[in-house]
């Protein structure tokens, strides 16, 4: 399907059939994700990717019993760096010298304007980070239509005992959106025959 076709066929899926993703088609959503947009390209956030049925079990009442958390096929948690170091900083500086043949002495530039990020407040951090882990979430959502796999974007769940359960402050974390990937199920799902509803194009595009 073209991109226009796979945006109408996907939608938030409310049931899946619990049917397994083969592993081909996971690895091209993860990569698309790891591929994605990010300001400077420093990927402040992490995708905690999970498919053990005991530990799904165990998130869903974390998210308000929906029934895809443990009816997909996996889930896919995305959690924004709760701060920005110096270290990480110093670790993406690296990272590009080595993948570039660069000199760090080269980076002095993008290492002066890094640098800002340590003067914010971490609050200031983290929502900036979570604005970049929605850009990969997007990315994910069309690379999942491009694999023809359901993914229901949910931020109805409490962060705080999500990442407790997973132990995300310990690795600087804290969950923003997660996104059960699986197979839609005809059967049971209420919204799959229904249109799809989106703002007319006269009234959505502005012009300035």
């Amino acid at each position: 399907m073209d991109i226009l076709s796979l945006l109408n066929w996907r939608y938030a899926a409310k049931r899946m059939n619990g049917n397994k993703i083969p592993q081909e088609k996971i690895e091209v959503i993860l990569e698309s994700v790891r591929l994605s947009a990010s300001s400077i390209g420093l990927q402040p956030y992490r995708v905690i990717v999970i498919e053990n049925p005991a530990v799904l079990e165990q998130i869903k009442p974390i998210a308000n019993n929906q029934a895809q958390i443990t009816e997909a096929s996996h889930l896919l948690v995305f959690a924004a760096w709760s701060d920005v170091s110096e270290e990480s900083i110093e670790e993406y500086l690296n990272l590009i010298a080595s993948e570039r043949q660069v000199s760090l002495d080269s980076l002095g530039t993008m290492r002066g304007y890094m640098a800002g990020l340590t003067k914010n407040t971490p609050e200031q951090n983290f929502n900036w980070a979570a604005r970049q882990a929605y850009i990969a979430l997007g990315t994910a959502l069309i690379a999942a239509a491009s694999q023809e796999v359901d993914a229901t974007p949910m931020e109805g769940f409490d962060s705080v005992a999500l990442d407790n359960l997973l132990g995300l402050p310990e690795k600087g974390l804290k969950s923003v959106s997660i996104l059960p990937l699986g197979y839609r199920d005809v059967s049971q799902d209420w919204l799959v025959s229904l249109p799809k509803v989106r703002t007319p194009k006269q009234k959505f595009f502005l012009t300035a």
